[in-house]
């Protein structure tokens, strides 16, 4: 079954705006994917906070990000009221793709409308297991094949990498004399260890990246270390900033020690034609091709011989790898044949009722 063109609904989490003003990984995929559909042709309407911005139609669900919104205690509150929305509305959609988890799959279950969910986070939380497992009928999709390991035997339609805009991020043909680290100060981001690797390898680093709450007493325990100097903690930051942030770098030190769901600054770090070093963790050897487009790495020595190893690598071929495997053109190519797929499917299933 094929569809010119599609009524096609996203449901956004509102913890962000769409895209998001700085951090936000899947918000930021969200408003990626709207945008190409809208260009390819389709009828797209986004569900998402009141300050996002969009080509598609906006039905907003809240005033502004909850993050950003002192006012905001209960965010669930305004979550439930969206999905009730969307359920209401559902008719008038071809395909529901959600992207906020388990929390509407008790009214997804009762609606007609083909739906499909694309779950962003890990998945190796014990208390995921009873929820799957009631809702084994909602269709999913991942993000990486890694991601789907803790729940094998949930419905996985397929697994649709991340992509970013061909046009977001220029290439750097020469990188600067710096190692980049981008993301949240965080234990399982390993800032720390990104920091003893610049400093064994003799490089200056500089770190992008914002502190959560719960994250505030480790960022204590590595505060000292933000010297300034040699270390330069810059803060958050957003697309904007990411071009020349990442173009300039070296590399990319990404030395994660948690199964990281997908990654997103590994593809941004390849657009700029930027080399990454991680940590095999997650969907790392999914992404990094090891010796081609980084190094995949498994402790503080292997990481400080990958940094010398950087000039042999062709930043060319980073950038050519991003534009045949990540960019946000072939994302949204893939779930309009999920899509399909799904509203095929579910024809065939009351067809095969009647």
């Amino acid at each position: 079954m094929l569809f010119t063109k599609m009524k096609i609904a996203q449901v956004a989490p509102l913890y962000e705006s769409v895209p998001p003003k700085c951090y936000g990984g899947t918000e930021r995929v969200v408003s990626y994917l709207t945008e190409a559909l809208v260009e390819m042709g389709h009828n797209v309407t986004l569900y998402a906070s009141g300050d996002s911005v969009t080509q598609a139609e906006l039905r907003s669900c809240s005033g502004q990000s909850l993050r950003l919104d002192k006012k905001s205690i209960d965010p669930i509150a305004n979550h439930i009221c969206m999905i009730e929305r969307v359920f209401q509305e559902s008719s008038e959609f071809e395909m529901i793709h959600s992207h906020i988890d388990y929390l509407p799959f008790p009214l997804w279950r009762r609606m007609s409308t083909p739906r499909v969910t694309t779950l962003h986070g890990r998945q190796d939380i014990p208390d995921l297991q009873n929820v799957y497992r009631e809702f084994r009928d909602e269709p999913l999709i991942s993000v990486s094949d890694y991601q789907r390991r803790p729940l094998s035997w949930a419905n996985w339609r397929r697994t649709i990498f991340h992509g970013l805009p061909d046009d977001l991020y220029s290439f750097h043909d020469k990188p600067g004399a710096y190692l980049a680290f981008l993301g949240r100060i965080s234990p399982e981001k390993r800032v720390d260890l990104a920091i003893e690797i610049a400093q064994r390898a003799g490089i200056p680093i500089k770190i992008a990246a914002k502190v959560d709450k719960a994250d505030t007493e480790y960022y204590q325990t590595i505060k000292h270390l933000l010297d300034g100097e040699n270390v330069e903690y810059i803060g958050e930051i957003g697309d904007s900033d990411k071009d020349e942030f990442l173009g300039n770098a070296l590399g990319l030190l990404f030395p994660i020690n948690w199964p990281e769901p997908f990654g997103l600054v590994m593809i941004e770090a390849m657009a700029c034609g930027t080399p990454v070093i991680a940590c095999p963790f997650g969907s790392v050897p999914e992404l990094i091709e090891d010796g081609a487009t980084g190094f995949i790495i498994h402790d503080a020595d292997e990481a400080v011989e990958a940094v010398k190893k950087i000039p042999r690598l062709s930043r060319k071929r980073c950038r050519h790898t991003f534009e045949q495997r990540f960019t946000a053109s072939r994302m949204a190519r893939d779930y309009v044949e999920a899509y399909q797929q799904l509203i095929a499917a579910q024809v065939g299933s009351v067809a095969a009722a009647l």
